[in-house]
């Protein structure tokens, strides 16, 4: 029985492929998809970065306490107040003073071996959502510019400064600073987190404030619920 070609060709089934057309609404369709989860993914990071933020200042906060406990209640030195940092390596500043209570490297051994904290990396020295200020020593968080300042013979103290609750000892830093004060100058705290800053307190507890609130980029206001000057300060005088 002879065979004809055309019975072993058959038509291609409507059924077994995707049109162009088909094809395109999927994409489409994946592309509005994409385009709707992207805002939620990005604000979800941001979220885990600021709540990751206020559990690193915590950890400050807790640092200095038991600093104080273990050193007849003086807090450690601020650093450098009004210039942007350039000595790092005096033992009593709070980056090299705080870090071995919290398990870390401080700050002059992690330059010495080449690993300066840097904005992105995963630190205690770095807010997830700090930007690089240039070049130097780099801060993400600053230690009160009032608190423990060099002009002084002696350090303050936990037990003579306001309030614990109230007296301001850490807050997202610009950069370049390891002190931060609210100011019209550079080393004034900075805004970060949707317009609002940061702040840990000499009693352990962290909150965030607006940045018109705390006087960023103007000058300190002057709240009682967020003091930065120190009643029983060492050092009386002027920021230097």
């Amino acid at each position: 029985m002879r065979l004809h070609a055309r019975q072993f060709c058959h038509k291609p089934s409507d059924e077994a492929a995707f049109t162009l057309l088909e094809l395109l609404a999927v994409v489409a369709i994946l592309a509005l998809l994409m385009a709707l989860c992207l805002p939620s993914l990005a604000e979800a990071r941001k979220s885990a970065g600021r709540a990751a933020c206020q559990s690193t200042l915590s950890q400050w906060a807790k640092a200095v306490i038991m600093y104080a406990d273990a050193n007849y209640a003086y807090l450690p030195r601020r650093g450098q107040g009004a210039q942007p940092t350039v000595v790092i390596d005096r033992p009593e500043d709070w980056f090299n003073a705080l870090p071995p209570l919290m398990k870390t490297t401080a700050y002059r051994d992690l330059v010495s071996a080449q690993h300066m904290p840097q904005p992105g990396q995963s630190s205690l020295y770095m807010c997830p959502q700090a930007l690089n200020a240039g070049d130097g020593f780099f801060f993400a968080y600053a230690m009160n510019m009032r608190l423990s300042t060099w002009n002084a013979a002696k350090p303050d103290r936990i037990d003579r400064v306001a309030p614990p609750a109230v007296q301001v000892f850490m807050a997202d830093g610009p950069g370049n600073y390891c002190s931060a004060l609210p100011s019209k100058e550079a080393y004034s705290p900075v805004a970060r987190h949707l317009g609002r800053v940061k702040i840990s307190f000499l009693d352990g507890h962290v909150n965030s404030f607006p940045e018109a609130y705390v006087g960023c980029r103007m000058g300190d206001p002057r709240h009682g619920d967020v003091q930065w000057i120190v009643p029983g300060s060492s050092w009386p005088g002027p920021i230097e």
